[in-house]
């Protein structure tokens, strides 16, 4: 697994990118941000706050994110865990209603790629000062 630079990545305000979570560990480089590189295919990039809904609608389209797979380092998540989540899933729950919270300093700006601001900011559990007015 090749990693990016450290402290390269910005988040979809611009600033610094932030840490996701560390209890359990997440990122695709288990590295507690949501740092992305050429080896993440998926784009492991929105800092989600999940929910009960948003576990299950994953579960139902094949991605289950609660059974831990100690094999990939995944504990298995419960609702309030926060956890980089691939850009295209956290689109597809958002369009079904069951959208998690997102954590904006430490969602990706690689995210924008995928999902829009606007769409990210209607689920921002964190309201840095940066953001009031804008739109």
């Amino acid at each position: 697994m090749t990693e990016p630079e450290p402290r390269t990545e910005r988040n979809v305000l611009g600033g610094p990118l932030e840490a996701c979570g560390t209890e359990p560990l997440t990122g695709f480089y288990r590295d507690g941000a949501c740092r992305t590189g050429p080896d993440d295919l998926g784009s492991h990039t929105v800092c989600a706050v999940v929910s009960r809904e948003f576990l299950a609608m994953q579960r139902e389209l094949g991605n289950d994110l609660t059974t831990p797979r100690p094999e990939y380092g995944f504990p298995g998540l419960a609702p309030g865990d926060r956890w980089c989540v691939v850009a295209t899933r956290w689109l597809q729950a958002y369009r079904a209603g069951a959208a998690a919270g997102v954590v904006l300093a430490a969602t990706n700006e690689r995210s924008l790629e995928v999902v829009p601001l606007s769409a990210l900011r209607q689920y921002a559990v964190d309201v840095p000062d940066d953001v009031s007015g804008l739109e």
